[in-house]
């Protein structure tokens, strides 16, 4: 669908924003979680030697002091200096940040391993806790909470306009595998709350979703961030499918990926390159030397034709490994121009307890290009806006649309043009499909997970009388199973008629068939139906059946 029409247009003119809200907010949850690969030792000797060199002597703290000793009025110390540092930071780049020791505790919580929970990251936004992304195969992802939903109660509580910590919002939202918790959730485009009733369950910290074939020689590999574990799962991932499967082709999704551990994708990249010390990406910033980051030469399989997939998500390690990938001509891109994070951070314990994230360098891509969208010359508010402005001016349509912010060229080793700033551009590009945003599939899907649970337990014989290939083949949701999903809805308080549109009506069957195979052959199956249809994998694999992809892909 074109943006110019009028009434779509101004339904995603309203949601896009949120969906910024998530992406953005999404790197910066990543950015706090994850700390920079060359950051945390160093990071905390220089910052005590910065310490010992100011002397505790700054403006700052001198005024704190005055205002200590002498204000006429008793004043919340704490709260202004955190007002302080808010507004110093304010004045840096978007990515720099500050972490409160409460929140600094409830983020290293989660890199123990697992937790109980709702399965969400998010982010507290005007006082607003917004859904940064449904974590995929959690309870929230299941029942069909979105990136950009606005979560304004829990239980009987109204928690939109409260000043809540993050500790207390995980305290409201965790709780033991089992039991329900009941979220109102504001959706761009819906004047009334969405309700829904989501059961905690075991959320598992992994950083790639399924390593599965997609025909007889092609693997699939879906990685959604870059965390301490991500090349060894990738590493698993290859010795599954090339050692069981034969693989030789390999697809990778960093789709929605935020980024993470800069050495875990340049590890990642290690294992497509056979040559030793191919520069991969270096950074560089005012007080930060160069730093190269360049193959082991040691891969562990010999890969064959390489596709990656990215979008307006892929921030940051993302756009490294997708860079890398372009600019040695060692693959194809496809999808969409990736978000334009191109800056380093490295992460500072505070004496308190608390933590600064400071952006110290920029990160290069091998052809030379930085990839960070402006933000020296624009409002926060632009910076923000730059996912809604992608759409607004048909970008995310047609790639005729796409904005070069920097004309200067840069050359891939083949002498292939390419440029930075803003994100990198893909070699073959897809277009959003814009029904994900229709109102009445959003409706109706959330209340697959539920009925799919039950299904399966009135089905228990349907994992025996399929195989994974056989349900994908041939399994197709029954017309009175459906009709059993409506009512399912019907029960659970849904008063909307029921969709007529056809491709409403077929989505809906897919993603029941997806959901299906999931809680039969857990993600595996879900992608293995899900990628079926899936215009990007699609388009992947009719680049990978071309002789020459590179060549395929850059036509004119």
């Amino acid at each position: 669908m074109h943006p110019q029409d009028n009434s779509f247009f101004r339904k995603v003119s309203i949601w896009l924003p949120l969906l910024l809200a998530g992406v953005l907010a999404l790197g910066m949850f990543i950015g706090l979680r994850y700390q920079a690969a060359s950051a945390a030792s160093q990071g905390s000797v220089e910052l005590a030697k910065l310490q010992r060199n100011l002397g505790g002597q700054g403006k700052v703290e001198e005024l704190l002091r005055y205002i200590d000793a002498k204000y006429v009025e008793e004043a919340d110390k704490d709260a202004i200096t955190r007002k302080a540092i808010d507004a110093v930071i304010k004045e840096l780049d978007p990515h720099s940040n500050y972490i409160s020791s409460e929140d600094l505790i409830a983020i290293n919580e989660q890199l123990e391993g697992n937790f109980d929970g709702i399965g969400v990251e998010f982010m507290i936004l005007d006082d607003t806790i917004v859904v940064v992304t449904p974590l995929a195969g959690g309870p929230s992802e299941a029942v069909g909470i979105q990136a950009g939903d606005k979560i304004v109660t829990i239980e009987d509580s109204i928690v939109a306009g409260v000043e809540l910590a993050t500790q207390d919002i995980f305290s409201l939202l965790r709780g033991e595998k089992g039991t329900e918790v009941n979220v109102g959730i504001k959706r761009a485009g819906q004047k009334e709350l969405l309700s829904f009733n989501i059961t905690r369950d075991k959320i598992p910290v992994h950083s790639v979703d399924v390593a599965i074939m997609l025909d007889e020689k092609t693997g699939f590999i879906k990685v959604n961030r870059f965390s301490a574990t991500t090349y060894d799962e990738f590493v698993q991932s290859l010795e599954k499918l090339v050692e069981k499967n034969e693989m030789v082709d390999l697809v990778i999704d960093l789709r929605h990926n935020p980024g993470g551990y800069l050495t875990q994708a340049t590890n990642m990249l290690s294992q497509l390159f056979p040559e030793k010390g191919k520069l991969l990406v270096y950074t560089e910033g005012r007080t930060v030397k160069r730093t190269e980051y360049t193959t082991n030469g040691r891969p562990f399989y010999n890969i064959g034709k390489v596709v990656v997939l990215i979008d307006e998500g892929s921030a940051s390690a993302s756009e490294i490994m997708a860079g890398a990938v372009q600019d040695h001509d060692r693959g194809v891109l496809v999808g969409r121009r990736s978000f334009g994070k191109g800056l380093v951070q490295e992460q500072y314990p505070l004496r308190d307890g608390s933590a600064l994230r400071l952006t110290v360098a920029r990160y290069y891509t091998p052809s030379g290009r930085c990839i960070q969208k402006d933000y020296e010359h624009e409002s926060a508010a632009a910076y923000d806006r730059d996912m809604e402005d992608r759409f607004m001016n048909g970008e995310l349509s047609e790639k005729g649309n796409i904005e070069i912010a920097d004309t200067t060229k840069f050359f891939t080793d083949n002498g292939y043009v390419v440029y930075g700033g803003g994100g990198i551009t893909p070699d073959v590009f897809v277009p959003l499909d814009t029904f994900i945003l229709r109102e009445d599939y959003l409706r109706w899907r959330q209340y697959t997970a539920g009925f799919v649970f039950r299904f399966v337990e009135q089905e228990a014989g349907l994992a025996d009388r399929y195989q994974l290939n056989d349900f994908v083949s041939s399994y197709q949701v029954p017309n009175n199973v459906f009709q059993e999903y409506v009512q399912y809805a019907r029960e659970q308080g849904e008063e909307s008629a029921i969709p007529t549109n056809n491709r409403v009506l077929k989505e809906l069957n897919r993603f029941l068939k997806a959901r299906i195979a999931r809680q039969l052959y857990g993600n595996e199956g879900f992608f293995a139906v899900w990628n079926k249809d899936d215009d990007m994998v699609l388009e992947a694999l009719k680049v990978l059946k071309t002789d020459d992809p590179l060549a395929a892909a850059r036509k004119e």
